[in-house]
Parts: structure tokens; sequence; C-alpha cells
């Protein structure tokens, strides 16, 4: 057999035997896994970003963990199977590859994604935004929406035309801003879309890039407080100019570490 099949076997037969013979395992239900289910993901996407590959093993097993769990759960309530879930998600992606398993001819990545965008709609979607999931994180959100949307053309013609939008919804915003205006979120929020917009321009995942951002800051701020602790005094009674001279002996600090 197939070592691949058979490590897969190994996880499913230790699932049945978890269901049936620990007492935390048996009392579970989708509701109950499903907040676990997003810490899992959290912590599986920390290990990508740190590339800690080792952990990202680990973490990835915790999720097939789940899957497995899920589709037990579904086995046990007449829902679903393992077989059902497996065989709906192997049909899909054939069908959706017809440049593949059918005679269809593509150039490039974009067309992929355009025609699976149309196949979807002929599969009975109302809406090319249907399958943007009403829970993602609203950075993750924003740039999904505008991936499924460039999928049928919906998109800026160059870099340049995204450059105007930024720049408009930045003076949009100050106006609101100085006029006091009751928009100043929304037009706030429109800032953040057309950044998002950008990203996707500049080939940036918008939310990697702002986790790499917190995670800087915080290391920053971290080693500002130890330099300033080293010295005897306290954040709280210095005032901006002088926390600012702690702020960049540690940027300098950890950029000489690079």
């Amino acid at each position: 057999m197939d070592a691949r099949l058979q490590v897969f076997e190994r996880l499913l037969t230790i699932m049945d035997e978890l269901r049936e013979k620990c007492p935390w395992d048996k009392k579970q239900t989708f509701e109950t896994l499903r907040p676990l289910t997003i810490e899992e993901m959290y912590e599986m996407t920390d290990a990508i970003l740190d590339k800690d590959f080792k952990e990202l093993e680990g973490e990835l097993g915790d999720l097939f963990l789940h899957l497995v769990f899920y589709c037990k759960i579904g086995s046990e309530s007449g829902l679903f199977t393992i077989e059902s879930v497996l065989t709906r998600i192997c049909d899909k992606l054939i069908v959706r590859h017809p440049h593949i398993y059918g005679e269809l001819e593509v150039k490039d990545e974009e067309e992929v994604k355009r025609n699976w965008e149309k196949i979807k709609l002929k599969e009975g979607k109302k809406s090319i935004l249907q399958g943007v999931p009403n829970s993602l994180p609203a950075l993750v959100k924003a740039a999904r929406i505008q991936e499924k949307v460039k999928g049928i053309g919906f998109e800026w013609d160059n870099l340049e035309d995204v450059w105007s939008k930024v720049f408009e919804e930045m003076h949009e915003l100050k106006v609101e801003i100085d006029s006091k205006s009751e928009n100043i979120e929304e037009e706030f929020g429109d800032l953040i879309f057309s950044l998002v917009n950008l990203s996707r321009y500049l080939n940036i995942q918008s939310e990697n890039a702002l986790a790499k951002t917190n995670t800087k800051f915080i290391k920053r701020f971290q080693l500002m407080e130890n330099l300033v602790e080293a010295e005897d005094l306290e954040l709280p009674e210095m005032s901006l100019s002088e926390m600012d001279i702690y702020w960049e002996k540690a940027k300098n600090i950890l950029k000489k570490e690079q």
C-alpha cells in the first residue's frame, strides 16, 4: 500500500478509537470544535510567518486531525462521510480544471482564475462574491473580494490607476477629518480598501505585510523597554522625545542583527 494511504488510514483508525474511548473526544461537536480549529489555523499561519517549518509540520497535523474529526462527527450524524467529502472535492477539482482534465487551453494563471469563476456561476452561484465567508477578518476579506471581482475583469487597468485611487481616498478622508464629518470611519475604510488593492498589484499579501509589521513593532518596543529598564528609567515618566531616542537605539540594534 502507498505510504501516504497507510498513514492516513492510521489517523482514521486513531480517530475511531478516540471517539469511542476518550471522554473528551466523545463529547465534541461541530460547534465545540469550531473555535479550536480557528485557533489551530492562526497557529499555522504564525508558523508560516516565522518560517518555522518544523512547527508548521506539527500544526498541519493538528489541522488534519480536525478535518478528520469533523468527518467522523458528520458520519455519526448521517450528514456526510469522509468518503463523500473527499469525493466531492475531487469531482470539483476536475470540473474546475478543464485545462487539465478537458480540452480547454489557457495561456496563464489569470485565465485559469477567470475560468474558475465562470464555472462557479454555471454551477448555480448567484454572485461572484457568494463564496467569500462573512466571518473572515476584514483585511483578508477585502483581498478576497478584490480577487473575486478581478476574476471577471472588474479591475483597474494599471498600477497608476490604483495609485490615483489611493491618493483620492486619502484626500477624501482628510476633507472629512477637517470638517469633523460623521463619515470619517467610512472614508477611512475606503482608504484601507484601496491600499489592499495596491498590495495586490505589488504581489503583496496585505494580511502578511501587516502581521510582519506588528511583529516588528513588538520586537522593537520590547527592546526599547529593556534599554530603558537597563538605565533604571521608567517609560511612563519619560517624554515622547526621550522615548524616541531609545526607540531609535532599538531600531538600529535590530537592523544590525538582520
